[in-house]
């Protein structure tokens, strides 16, 4: 699996400033960190970027490239930051995202097609998010038709089903599983990503951990491409790289259905058998779900 890192965020506090105030030495070590922590990638989340957006992308851009060679996700609502960005990357980046509405469609194809890059198809449509994984398979295949127009080939595709928080979205996480696993039928040459911290936001800090590296396991298994991650997760790179294979065949044994025995795993091993049915919606989503 590809991992992309998503911790290069104007969100954070500390990357914030460093951004507004163009602090280059917390982005190169936040660079180099995630880089040495094992990404694939790294995703540069600039948010609206409405004021000297352009500018801003160019610097960070440029300023992360001094010091790694992983190739870039470019992540802002400010089409035209998205173009400073494309224009001085060093080799193929990534546009996050463009979504199935007309007007992003006809705004970044475009730029897309120009910089050689690849793309985050966001299965997101004008009425907004998609009920299930059926109405994400109809805005995938008109982003597919609109990427056709442009001759953009299917592999440059990275589909993203809107991984929803659970607290609030518990119904929609079956659809975004399901998509994933209509991807290869759907799009055999395009790729699957998602935002996977979406399906903890909002919840306690310490349950976000559980919850990403379960949902991990889950997607994983359906053989999603790549995922955006947090690079400082040690125990989800464990996951990742084939090392928890207990934790891993526990959770699919889950997901099949089969009864198990609690009395026989450990703490560990019970939240994770709990976490999971919480995303399968087999156990309604309380902040206290580990403790019942």
């Amino acid at each position: 699996m590809l991992l992309i890192g998503e911790n290069l965020n104007i969100i954070s506090k500390k990357i914030g400033e460093a951004l507004k105030q163009r602090d280059p030495e917390p982005i190169r070590a936040m660079a180099e960190a995630q880089t040495m922590a094992g990404m694939d990638m790294m995703d540069i989340n600039l948010g609206p970027a409405r004021k000297e957006g352009p500018e801003l992308m160019e610097w960070v851009v440029k300023t992360v490239q001094e010091v790694t060679d992983l190739p870039l996700s470019l992540d802002t609502m400010n089409i035209e930051a998205i173009e400073a960005g494309l224009r001085v990357h060093r080799g193929k980046a990534l546009i996050n995202s463009i979504s199935a509405r007309p007007e992003r469609m006809a705004a970044l194809m475009p730029l897309a097609k120009q910089y050689g890059a690849s793309f985050i198809g966001l299965t997101l449509g004008p009425e907004g998010i998609p009920r299930d994984s059926n109405e994400r398979g109809l805005l995938a295949a008109q982003i597919m038709a609109e990427a056709a127009v442009y001759d953009i080939p299917e592999e440059d595709i990275w589909f993203d089903p809107i991984v929803l928080p659970i607290n609030t979205q518990q119904a929609q996480l079956l659809g975004c599983t399901e998509f994933v696993m209509m991807i290869p039928e759907l799009s055999p040459a395009s790729k699957s990503t998602c935002g996977l911290s979406n399906v903890s936001n909002g919840t306690p800090a310490n349950l976000r951990g559980i919850l990403n590296r379960t949902y991990l396991i889950m997607i994983k298994r359906y053989g999603i491409y790549s995922a955006i991650v947090d690079a400082f997760d040690k125990e989800l790179m464990a996951i990742v790289k084939g090392e928890r294979h207990e934790l891993e065949s526990l959770v699919h044994r889950v997901m099949d259905g089969e009864q198990v025995d609690t009395s026989v795993l450990s703490k560990d091993e019970t939240n994770y058998m709990k976490t999971t049915k919480v995303l399968l919606g087999q156990t309604l989503y309380s902040d206290s779900w580990l403790e019942l």
